[in-house]
């Protein structure tokens, strides 16, 4: 299965597009022409001379490739696009041809033929010497001195040779030994190989390609045969069409001879269908047997067009509209076909091109589009021939010719010479030579085969992204609104039917009005730093118009005018006009900035005509926001509570607080109140961690939590039509996501590369197992994963690890196998396996081994769990004992961690809920359990993030796996609370929980800050409360074990794009070898952008980063691990889009992914300013 992915990101859309045309290869003895065209406003080209590389003197300085850099700047805005064109230079001034040179030759003859001579541009060279030589350039034999005509034409007439090869090779060049200098101005030599006239090539006449599909062709085959002395004979002209490695149609035509000849040509033909099933390319094989027992046999290739058997079209009706228009699309497919549709603005392909789905993309997919030879294990070996002298071998070209189309011929006639030759005892194994070379008879030159305004506020980057039915009828219409981009949209479309894929070729949308206006504003920026807002207006009337533009007033930001003042303007046929204002942000938060353009009555003269009035799109007004952040870096905190009233009622105090150092504006908090401690998670089911998610691992975390909370609500009665699909269109997208990171022999990776990773792929089994009962899963990919864990379980009933735990703190006082097998078994049982099955009895063999040594805390709790399962009871009571043990209580909450001394939240989160569900699963759940289990539960819950999850990926999975399973067991339907919040000044909200809306989601925000708060429960059920609070603080000098540093590097020039490069250092120094994986993310200064495509290219392949990409206004990196104690060194390159004034600082923050305390932060700032 292949994966075609698309990354959703925010992109500074270019403004305009640049089209360079230049050649991909250029002679150094022409004037190179390089050409520029823009979208709108025509093309400029210049010539350059190339004399320079014909100088010999700089021939140390030349190279093979010249790079064309263009940096085209837009008027008014200063916004700058640069496009570089590699072009191949090529040395080779001229070149030497043969022409009318037969292709074979009979001894004690004549062979004539000719040698043109031309430049590089095609223009034909007289009056120039050209030899003629025989052999290979580095022994070649002078045969003649040639002289060029009038017309670059030298004729020459040599005999054939009388030696016993089987071929001769010529050569032509206008060197006497045929050889040149690098890098110095050359006239390319040619050669040619002339055959000893034996069965000749069959020959195939040439077709224009590739061949359509729905046509029906003829093929025609010229056949030569010679020496035959047999009268009166019939043979069988046999061919046979093959594609995509199987045979499709053979047939034969019978040619009679009816007198001796020695040299008789004929012809045969044949009519063949060309429909998709020959796609994308059709191999022919001809062969005939002759009565001497030779055999003649050719075979060809010719390309078919990509096609599919279900058609599908696309088209918008009509093909240009206006913003905000209705429109249609028209779809077309195969009756009953299910269609997946996209249109993208145009600018996405320009910085990300190659993104598009295409027939060759599909078709790239085929595991045999064409044969060209056979596997190694399938060749036949061949014994050792006993020869005599002078014995006469021909080339093996009949079992080439036959083995390049993947077919075996069975027979007694001798198609293949031998390869090892015994004579007088000794052993010579045959080469192919200048004496006895390969003669490819197929290969030569024959073959060479209406309102008055318009408000404009939505511009999306993706507009259209759905799947549609189409009926019976094979057409659908579908209704769209034109989006407020003036732009070209593209789509893509794809459908599957009965009878299979379909691609419609690329369909586009012209946004246009003739009179627009266009705002450039960064995506965001720092409280403090203030930017030239800038107001294009852009007039394709045939028309002078009078254009006035007026910015909305509004109290979130300040406008201070332009040096100018000037905000009317003069604007004539296909111009434009720029406007400006330093923007002043008041507030934090995303803030819309509104400017309209209007074409106003006047009587002024502008280009010696009056102004005229628009009757409509008089008025064109565009809204964009602005996301105002403050400085530093944010801080989130969280206190969550489970409450169940005892005795009617339950009470709770809580005190905001904040650092000294908090920075003014940037606080803000709530408090969330659900009638169910899974509510949050569900309503935050696509976001329960604010962590990037760009692995196998953390996808697969993030789907898992849908599967539990669905078992949760399906088993209480609580599962509703809406939630239902909105968790299944999660699972479905995280499960095709999922499919980037499988191997070929049904292992996972973490980034789909090197070797499998054993845990993960245990965890995506399990989650992929319990994933069908609501959605599809290929069985295969499901029997895959279990085989690969199958092949990697010892003798002894113990999985073997491959690759790395996620989380190196599970490494403890057992080796890393036993917390893997617990895990593994645990998985097949949560499965439906049972006890008896090989696999799982094996694995709890070597669990059972293990369990009299263990001091790793989290394995001993894995264990609980996993024999709780396998309803092993003494066991599962020994372990629990063990565990209660070590237990931490303060009074009331339970929970366990690593050590006495790991402060990782993360993995007592973990480990508290394997206990949890070791507690739980059992066949009789009894109060006392239920009473324990509310304690663990008690705990984790304080340890829940403001969105639902915990610390980091794996916690967070297991934590609601518990959770799901323990409210199962205590879940009502009856009853109610009512939850009072109250500040210390008497500030109040109440909220109602009952049978209703347990699920609800019920948030106020808190006022006061820092501040006092009491929470009074009253009621009959237990109510989830949570308080939240976010501000920012200064960047912290400090640093934990992880600690990065920063410089930057600019280029401050006025006239270019100011660039930067931007050098870190990550370096570890804490007690363990290496950390886990380790994010980097790095905000993007103000006004500065990447190229997400240069990111993902360039800094995936420095040392031990696995990938990178950009989101929102950062760069996100992912470093597999950091060694201790050894820096790594990463450089980053930044360029300026738009100019910020007072730029402040931006964060780069790293960390460990799964244990998130370890994080260190440091600032970078452009030296431009």
């Amino acid at each position: 299965i292949t994966v075609i992915t698309d990354s959703v990101c925010l992109l500074v859309l270019p403004r305009f597009e640049v089209t360079v045309k230049a050649p991909k290869q250029h002679s150094v003895g022409e004037e190179l022409k390089i050409e520029l065209c823009m979208n709108e406003t025509g093309c400029a080209s210049a010539v350059f001379n190339m004399s320079a590389f014909t100088n010999p003197e700089f021939q140390h300085i030349f190279k093979d490739n010249l790079d064309a850099t263009i940096t085209v700047t837009e008027e008014g805005m200063e916004i700058s696009m640069v496009k570089t064109e590699e072009i191949q230079l090529i040395y080779e001034i001229g070149k030497t041809v043969f022409v009318d040179v037969p292709h074979n030759f009979e001894r004690n003859t004549v062979i004539k033929g000719a040698v043109s001579l031309f430049f590089f541009s095609g223009r034909l060279i007289p009056n120039k010497k050209v030899y003629l030589l025989e052999g290979p350039l580095w022994s070649a034999k002078l045969l003649q001195n040639l002289t060029t005509d009038m017309n670059g034409l030298a004729n020459f007439t040599i005999n054939a040779p009388d030696h016993p090869h089987t071929q001769i090779l010529l050569e032509a060049s206008v060197y006497p030994d045929g050889r040149y200098d690098e890098y110095t101005p050359f006239f390319s030599t040619d050669d040619v190989n002339i055959h000893l006239l034996h069965p000749a090539p069959t020959i195939f006449r040439r077709l224009k390609e590739p061949i359509p599909c729905g046509t029906e062709i003829t093929l025609n085959i010229t056949y030569y045969i010679v020496g035959e002395t047999t009268e009166n004979y019939s043979t069988d002209i046999i061919y046979t069409v093959m594609s995509k490695g199987a045979i499709v149609h053979h047939g034969y035509e019978k040619v009679e001879v009816k007198e001796s000849k020695k040299f008789i040509e004929g012809k045969v033909s044949f009519r063949l269908s060309v429909d998709v099933g020959l796609a994308p390319v059709v191999q022919v094989l001809v062969y005939c047997v002759l009565p001497s027992e030779k055999i003649i046999t050719a075979s060809k290739n010719f390309n078919v067009e990509k096609c599919f058997r279900n058609k599908v079209s696309l088209q918008f009706s009509p093909t240009e509209a206006v913003p905000g228009e209705e429109n249609t699309l028209q779809l077309s497919a195969d009756p009953g076909s299910l269609c997946g549709l996209s249109a993208v603005d145009q600018s996405v392909f320009i910085m990300e091109p190659g993104k598009r789905l295409n027939a060759d993309q599909v078709f790239n997919l085929l595991p045999v589009s064409s044969v060209s030879h056979y596997p190694y294990s399938v060749v036949d070996r061949q014994e050792c021939l006993h020869v005599r002298t002078r014995r006469y071998l021909w080339p093996d070209y009949v079992y080439t010719t036959i083995q390049r189309v993947g077919l075996k011929m069975v027979t007694n006639l001798a198609i293949r010479p031998p390869q090892c030759l015994m004579y007088k005892g000794m052993q010579y194994i045959r080469t192919d030579s200048y004496g006895m070379s390969h003669y490819d008879p197929l290969v030569g030159s024959s073959w060479l085969s209406d309102s008055t305004e318009t408000i404009r506020k939505f511009f999306p980057e993706t507009w259209i992204w759905q799947l549609v039915e189409v009926g019976d009828s094979g057409s659908a219409q579908v209704p769209v609104t034109v989006p407020d981009t003036i732009t070209t949209w593209e789509t893509d479309a794809f459908c599957l039917s009965s009878k299979g894929l379909g691609v419609a070729p690329p369909a586009k949308l012209r946004v246009f009005q003739p009179f627009f206006l266009e705002l450039s504003l960064p995506y965001s920026i720092i409280r403090g730093e203030e930017f030239e807002l800038k107001a294009t207006v852009f007039s394709y009337l045939s028309k002078c118009i009078m254009v006035k533009v007026t910015p909305a007033p509004s109290s979130l930001y300040t406008l201070k005018a332009s040096s100018d003042g000037e905000y009317s303007s003069c604007l004539c046929a296909n111009g434009r006009k720029t406007f400006k204002w330093t923007l002043v942000p008041s507030v934090l938060g995303v803030l819309n900035v509104t400017v309209s353009a209007e074409a106003e009555q006047s009587q002024t003269v502008c280009d010696n005509e009056i102004v005229s009035v628009l009757e409509r799109g008089r008025i064109d007004t565009v809204t964009r926001s602005l996301l105002v952040q403050a400085e530093g870096i944010e801080k989130t905190q969280s206190q969550s509570w489970l409450l169940c009233p005892q005795e009617n009622s339950v009470s709770e105090e809580m005190e905001l607080g904040l650092p000294e150092d908090v920075i003014k504006g940037s606080t803000r908090a709530s408090v969330s109140v659900l009638g169910d401690i899974l509510g949050r998670a569900l309503k935050n089911i696509d976001g329960l961690l604010k962590m990037p998610y760009g692995c196998g691992e953390q996808n697969i975390a993030l789907l898992a939590p849908n599967i539990y909370i669905l078992q949760y609500l399906e088993n209480t009665g609580q599962l509703i039509a809406a939630i239902r699909e909105r968790a299944t269109g999660f699972l479905k997208s995280g499960y095709q996501r999922q499919l980037n990171y499988k191997h070929d022999d049904g292992a996972y990776s973490t980034f789909g590369t090197g070797d499998g990773n054993t845990w993960l792929t245990a965890f995506v089994l399990k989650t992929f197992g319990k994933a069908q009962r609501y959605i599809f899963i290929d069985p295969q990919n499901i029997d895959s994963a279990k085989n690969w864990l199958l092949s990697n379980q010892g003798p002894d009933g113990c999985f073997i690890r491959q690759g790395r735990l996620f989380n190196n703190r599970m490494k403890g006082g057992v080796k890393d196998d036993v917390t893997m097998t617990a895990y593994i078994t645990a998985s097949l049982i949560e499965l439906g396996h049972t006890v008896k099955d090989p696999i799982v009895s094996k694995g709890l063999l070597c669990l059972k081994s293990s369990i009299g040594n263990l001091t790793n805390t989290y394995t001993t709790a894995l264990l609980a769990y996993t024999f709780s399962l396998a309803k092993e009871h003494d066991t599962r009571e020994h372990l629990l004992k063990k565990l209660d043990s070590v237990a931490i209580s303060g009074g009331g909450p339970l929970h366990w961690s690593q050590s006495a001394s790991d402060d990782s939240d993360s993995l007592s989160v973990e480990i508290s809920s394997y206990v949890l569900l070791a507690v739980l699963t059992t066949a009789e759940v009894t109060a006392a359990d239920l009473g324990y289990a509310n304690r663990i539960v008690t705990w984790l819950v304080r340890q829940q993030n403001p969105y639902g999850g915990f610390s980091s990926t794996q916690d967070t999975v297991v934590a609601l796996q518990a959770l799901a399973l323990y409210s199962t067991k205590v879940f009502s339907s009856d009853g109610s609370s009512t939850v009072t919040v109250q500040s210390a000044d008497k500030q109040t909200h109440h909220f109602d929980v009952n049978e209703d809306n347990k699920l609800l989601y019920q948030e106020r925000p808190l006022q006061v800050v820092p501040g006092k708060y009491s929470i009074l429960v009253k009621g009959s059920i237990c109510v989830s409360v949570q308080m939240a609070f976010f501000y920012n603080i200064p960047t912290p000098a400090e640093t934990s074990t992880l600690s990065i540093k920063a410089t930057t590097e600019g280029r401050c020039s006025e006239s270019l794009a100011k660039t930067l490069s931007v050098n870190f250092t990550v370096t570890y120094n804490g007690t363990l070898n290496s950390t886990n994986m380790v994010i980097v993310d790095i905000k993007i200064l103000s006004g500065f952008t990447a190229d997400s495509s240069a990111v993902s290219s360039s800094l995936k392949y420095m040392e031990l980063v696995e990938q990178a990409e950009t989101k929102d206004d950062h760069i996100i990196m992912y470093i597999k691990e950091v060694p201790r104690n050894i820096p790594m060194n990463y450089e980053l390159h930044l360029k300026q889009v738009l100019p910020v004034k007072n730029l402040k600082p931006a964060v780069i923050k790293v960390y460990d992914y799964y244990q998130t305390s370890d994080q260190s932060e440091t600032e970078y700032s452009s030296p431009c300013d």
